[in-house]
């Protein structure tokens, strides 16, 4: 990496204090953008407020990771090493390999198609019915890869659902929309239901969607409701939560999971809080 790429963990040497107010930040976790202009909706951050006046609790919304996981993505002056002068010079996202690049993960590009097709469907044909919680917004939570499928959480006003994407590849010849399917986790097995989208060049590709929560007013704030998803993809990868040996459930037919499992998913908040 050049001396002149100030980017690697710690590229403000820790101290927010060093970021000019129009830095713009990444996730070196999960590469979520913060930009200042924008703020943070789903911690209800402001629009125009620096990275260095979040407070310290904040973390990235969509992995959960720490402030300090955050490199500088362009800044009017770049922050420089220390005992050494580091041109101000803007820098190009990075792989995780080192390569300049802006192309984002597959995960990342799914979850921003998804977002942008549910919010079109809030704004058009949602907002004001009955069932619809006016406190949340729409957001795609926790999105990974595992085991070549997108794995990740879909937050709507009015749903949340665990969402898989199946491998590039799958044979969805068969599949009709609404169908049924157990789908095996570290954490066990659970029931999905196949949705299949009509469109044209921006339609989404079919996944699997297990419902978490619907409708959603026990949520009262986004930041609630985010955990709560996040929670549920973490809870879903958790090999931990499975009620049996992995070995014993190998050798058994699989059973009609019980909807009370999902319960193990979103964590003893959520289940407090009556959701």
């Amino acid at each position: 990496m050049s001396s002149h790429t100030p980017r690697f963990e710690g590229s403000y040497l820790g101290d927010a204090t060093r970021l000019p107010d129009d830095a713009i930040m990444e996730c070196k976790i999960c590469w979520s953008v913060y930009d200042p202009a924008e703020g943070c909706v789903v911690w209800q951050v402001p629009p125009h407020t620096p990275f260095a006046s979040l407070p310290d609790y904040w973390r990235c919304p969509t992995c959960d990771g720490a402030k300090d996981q955050f490199m500088v993505v362009s800044a009017s002056t770049m922050p420089s090493a220390v005992g050494a002068e580091v041109p101000a010079t803007p820098a190009t996202p990075l792989h995780r390999d080192g390569a300049h690049s802006m192309e984002q993960s597959p995960a990342s590009r799914f979850a921003q198609t998804l977002e942008g097709v549910f919010a079109d469907i809030y704004a058009s044909k949602m907002r004001g019915l009955p069932f619809v919680n006016e406190a949340l917004n729409v957001k795609a939570v926790g999105f990974c890869t595992f085991e070549e499928q997108l794995v990740g959480a879909l937050l709507t006003p009015w749903f949340m659902n665990l969402i898989v994407v199946p491998s590039v590849g799958a044979d969805w010849s068969g599949v009709v929309s609404g169908s049924k399917k157990l789908l095996d986790f570290p954490s066990g097995s659970y029931e999905f239901t196949a949705a299949l989208r009509d469109g044209g060049a921006e339609a989404l590709p079919g996944y699997w969607a297990c419902s978490l929560f619907s409708p959603v007013f026990n949520f009262t704030t986004m930041l609630q409701a985010t955990d709560t998803a996040q929670a549920a993809v973490r809870g879903l990868l958790d090999p931990a939560l499975n009620p049996q040996p992995v070995a014993v459930q190998a050798e058994q037919p699989t059973p009609e999971p019980a909807m009370g499992r999902r319960s193990l998913l979103v964590g003893p908040s959520a289940r407090q809080a009556g959701v």
